[in-house]
């Protein structure tokens, strides 16, 4: 699925000095930090620089948050990784993910899931648009992207294996939870000035079970009001 280097223009040497630097990161992550196979294959496979302003694309491969606009970010390769696991992504799994952001994100959880299982709530429509032309362009024009604000989920598609969200929320949204499949794993930042990685999965009768894994920063999840 998705992408796969043709060449063309890009930065230093072109797409093949991304390539070299998408291996490198990589390998980083291998050594560094305790991510799944799985995970790794499906960063591999997502060519973060498309989806990086072109002002900053030299950075694109940094493993750390970078800005797309209007006050959001990409979120950083390890943290993706991270967050794959956490999820126990698994092929076929539907997936709820709020916040589209530049769509990156959505493209390493197809790589997994298929793209025709991948539903993304994006608050703001510029950024919704530019994503949805984005992924089309790059081979996942299947991942399916409204606009709307993400603690009230996308019902129309519900019920869902999993749910996660790209930006930091004050609570777990219960519109989340209650779209959820039993069985299913919820998964995000989750506080205000100090925010804790939460997974909470949903239990056959309904009632929850929650985890933590940590500190964590992300930007500031926008509607709720």
């Amino acid at each position: 699925m998705g992408w796969r280097d043709s060449g063309g223009e890009g930065s230093g040497d072109g797409e093949s000095g991304f390539e070299r630097q998408r291996d490198e990161l990589i390998e980083q992550l291998r050594e560094r930090e305790r991510v799944s196979e799985r995970a790794l294959d499906a960063l591999e496979a997502v060519p973060r620089h498309e989806f990086v302003p072109e002002r900053k694309r030299r950075h694109a491969y940094a493993d750390r948050p970078l800005p797309i606009g209007e006050g959001q970010t990409i979120s950083a390769p390890h943290m993706v990784a991270i967050m794959v696991d956490r999820l126990e992504l698994e092929p076929g799994h539907e997936v709820l993910e709020v916040g589209t952001g530049c769509g990156y994100h959505a493209a390493v959880t197809a790589e997994v899931v298929g793209g025709e299982n991948v539903y993304s709530v994006e608050y703001h429509s510029s950024l919704a648009e530019r994503a949805r032309d984005r992924l089309a362009e790059l081979g996942y024009g299947d991942i399916s992207i409204t606009v709307g604000d993400g603690h009230d989920g996308w019902p129309e598609h519900a019920p869902y294996d999993r749910s996660y969200l790209t930006a930091a929320a004050s609570a777990v949204p219960d519109a989340l939870l209650d779209q959820l499949r039993p069985g299913g794993i919820f998964l995000g930042p989750i506080g205000d000035r100090r925010q804790t990685l939460v997974r909470v999965q949903k239990r056959p009768d309904g009632s929850t079970e929650r985890e933590t894994f940590g500190g964590v920063r992300f930007v500031q999840m926008q509607g709720g009001t």
